[in-house]
């Protein structure tokens, strides 16, 4: 059976963490959409790592680690990433790359930056890993498929077919260099012979461990907010962050699924631009951000500070229900221990009328936030275990934002390590 783990708001909640938990009895992990733009942090016995590309059951010996068809594979970001983690002493993972995932090509970043260079102030935000180029190559069907950079003729064909548009663009929109088509070429030979050990007909595995009764756990990256059709568009990410998408980007029958877990963070956080109803700002939110996370609120790929707000019940509701979340994870309840009073975004006020629903595209953006206050618990609760030994006020916290997201919460995270984790209801 299928288990799910995915992110209720705008990334950043602390999936990666909750899936190295889990993977622990799982047999298969895969990734299934995105690419390098976004990490994973994660903190075990062999180190703190921040995954891009790889799946987090790579430090399991058990675990066959897949990359799906869905994901946007930067050959050169994969192979370093995996060196990384083994010059850290962390056994070699086996890992099946789809012969049919596609490939973020050098020129992707590229024009990812020249994009966000031309827009100026009317930029996205982009981590400028050539996310957008790459999932608009693909849909305008110029993208290339691994198995394609095993055909030497076809390989060929369509980077002359690729440059002779690109160029147009690079020439009159953008006034910056040319791309050379056999620079191209020998590149892609070479990441070919990097990528190879590891292609493999990924829908087939699949279909056979699960045929098998294998434990597969879908990992995805970002959340929904940042979908790109349910997500605060245009500022989202270019592929479909919700669980639903695992059975395109993975190849495994909605029939599978046997649990979606949502995670989110006991406050809020974001990477990027784009609409933030609950957002603190000025000395509220740098404390917050310091004291956030692991090593504070940066991004794990950019290292850009996080932008922090309370927590945002109308948001995370839309959030979960959108993924079709059968449970919850609450992450980084510790962080919250230095408040007095902790606010809650209950509802948006939105052109002078209250609602619960999110609204989409400028309703969004007018809306402002409508907030209860509860009491703090004023003590350090990192890295308890015990949900009885926390104290009331934390557990009211916890069943107030329950109640409001209307789903499950199981778990509870209570500090960065692997094992910081209450278990809440079974």
């Amino acid at each position: 059976m299928v288990k799910a783990i995915v992110g209720a708001n705008w990334g950043d909640e602390g999936k990666g963490k909750i899936t190295d938990m889990l993977a622990e009895d799982s047999d298969v992990v895969i990734r299934f959409q995105g690419g390098a733009n976004a990490g994973h942090t994660i903190i075990n016995n062999f180190g703190r790592f921040a995954l891009h590309t790889l799946p987090s059951g790579v430090f399991y010996p058990h675990i066959t680690n897949i990359i799906g068809n869905g994901v946007a594979l930067n050959i050169r970001v994969f192979t370093d990433e995996l060196n990384s983690i083994i010059n850290s002493g962390v056994p070699a993972p086996s890992i099946i790359v789809s012969d049919r995932a596609q490939v973020v090509m050098p020129y992707h970043p590229l024009f990812d930056a020249y994009e966000e260079e031309r827009l100026g102030g009317r930029a996205f935000g982009s981590t400028k890993s050539g996310i957008a180029p790459f999932y608009s190559d693909k849909f305008a069907k110029i993208g290339f498929q691994v198995n394609e950079l095993f055909d030497d003729e076809l390989l060929r064909s369509k980077l002359e077919n690729v440059c002779t548009i690109k160029n147009t663009l690079l020439e009159h929109l953008y006034h910056k260099p040319l791309l050379k088509v056999e620079e191209l070429y020998k590149e892609m030979v070479e990441q070919r012979e990097l990528i190879a050990p590891f292609v493999g007909n990924t829908a087939s595995f699949i279909g056979s461990a699960l045929a098998e009764n294998k434990r597969v756990l879908l990992e995805g990256q970002l959340g929904t907010l940042k979908d790109t059709d349910f997500g605060i568009y245009p500022y989202v990410t270019s592929s479909n962050t919700l669980a639903g998408y695992g059975c395109v980007g993975a190849g495994i029958p909605p029939t599978m699924f046997e649990s979606i877990i949502a995670v989110t963070k006991a406050y809020s956080s974001a990477v990027g631009e784009g609409a933030f109803v609950s957002e603190l700002h000025g000395e509220e939110a740098e404390t917050l951000r310091r004291l956030g996370g692991d090593k504070g609120e940066y991004g794990a790929t950019t290292g850009r500070p996080r932008r922090v707000g309370w927590f945002d019940c109308v948001a995370t509701a839309y959030g979960c229900h959108m993924q079709g979340a059968t449970e919850a994870v609450l992450t980084a309840v510790d962080v919250l221990s230095y408040l007095d009073e902790i606010k809650l975004c209950v509802a948006y006020e939105v052109d002078g009328k209250t609602t619960t629903d999110f609204p989409s595209g400028a309703k969004l953006e007018r809306a402002k936030p409508i907030y209860e206050t509860l009491p703090g618990w004023k003590c350090d609760i990192r890295g308890v275990t015990d949900y009885n030994a926390l104290p009331p006020q934390a557990k009211d916290y916890v069943a107030f934002i329950e109640e409001r997201i209307k789903t499950p919460i199981k778990m509870i995270s209570t500090g960065p390590r692997r094992e910081d984790i209450c278990n809440r209801l079974a």
